[in-house]
């Protein structure tokens, strides 16, 4: 149990531990729906190549969109490099690197699935069986070209009475079991290099900003992680505020189910300072609007400069509940 946890509490660290997690749950996903996958060949000479095609590269399409779909990062992503320039430039070199991680994430659960389809073998003898040369095989000497043909096509099915006692059939199968492993095995053999090849090059080379580019695709993601827990926060304590309103003609009934308003005083403050002074909806949707469209700059000193919210556009007043004076700065910084 202990154990178990470890492993729980490490995948939710941060974002790259969950979305290796996922990546590794698809890959093996992958792995489990080809081997559950009841494979049979139509044995037609104009289908078999588009059956065993279709095999070995659609699911890996549907697999490469559901590891975009899973992966929360490339919504983020896309929202960094769609969004309005506003207050906070874009940065090309952290799209481009939250870019790349992602289709490489994306891309594992296909690669697994083609890799095994070569290895197992059966999707290319489906797929290319009536493509053989006749010529390297007796069983299919002194045969017309029509009858070639058909009886190649009937390669892949072993069950077939035609093909039962055909010799060639086996020497076919082998002969193409034995192209679709060596490619499937060569395709493998240069994935591993190719990782060993970037993992041990990279020291060799400028880190600085592969490790800028890391560090602020982690930062976007962690302050759009932070804001959705505000706003969370905030519609929480908007909702209560709203409903004890509602209930102000009721305080005895709320009374007897123990659900208390807050008096006048310390408490009522405490809770307008959790509200940060944003007391209606058109105050919420103008936060929200200049969240999007002008994001505090990357600047600390910057961002928590006291001024009023949206002077040039629509005003939108910060005041305690007295009124008197702007309690919270234009933008929340993280």
């Amino acid at each position: 149990m202990d154990r178990f946890r470890t492993i729980f509490q490490y995948f939710q660290s941060n974002s790259e531990s969950v979305m290796n997690g996922i990546c590794g749950l698809l890959a093996l996903a992958s792995v489990k729906m080809y081997t559950c996958f009841d494979f049979s060949c139509p044995c037609l000479p104009w289908y078999n190549m588009a059956y065993g095609l279709g095999i070995m590269f659609v699911p890996p399409v549907a697999l490469f969109l559901c590891g975009l779909i899973l992966n929360r990062q490339s919504l983020v992503m896309l929202e960094e490099w769609r969004r309005p320039q506003g207050r906070r430039k874009k940065d090309l070199a952290v799209i481009r690197y939250m870019c790349s991680s992602i289709m490489q994430r994306a891309m594992v659960a296909p690669v697994v699935w083609i890799i095994v389809t070569l290895l197992d073998g059966k999707c290319l003898t489906c797929a290319f069986s009536s493509s053989v040369d006749p010529e390297k095989f007796v069983g299919f000497a002194n045969t017309s070209m029509v009858l070639v043909q058909q009886l190649l096509a009937k390669v892949p099915c072993k069950d077939d009475e035609f093909m039962r006692n055909n010799t060639s059939r086996k020497a076919v199968t082998r002969y193409l079991r034995c192209w679709s492993q060596a490619l499937g095995w060569s395709i493998l053999l240069i994935l591993i290099i190719a990782a060993f090849l970037v993992r041990w090059l990279r020291p060799c080379f400028n880190q600085t900003a592969l490790l800028q580019a890391r560090h602020w695709s982690n930062y976007i993601d962690i302050e759009q992680k932070i804001f959705e827990e505000t706003c969370c926060e905030h519609s929480r304590l908007f909702a209560h505020k709203c409903i004890l309103h509602f209930f102000k003609s009721m305080q005895e009934e709320i009374k007897l189910h123990s659900f208390s308003s807050p008096e006048a005083g310390e408490g009522a403050e405490g809770e307008e300072d959790l509200l940060r002074g944003i007391t209606d909806q058109d105050q919420v949707n103008k936060l929200l609007k200049m969240w999007y469209y002008e994001k505090p700059p990357l600047d600390v000193c910057q961002a928590t400069q006291r001024c009023p919210l949206g002077q040039e556009k629509s005003p939108l007043l910060w005041a305690d509940s007295s009124g008197t004076r702007p309690k919270f700065p234009q933008h929340i910084s993280v």
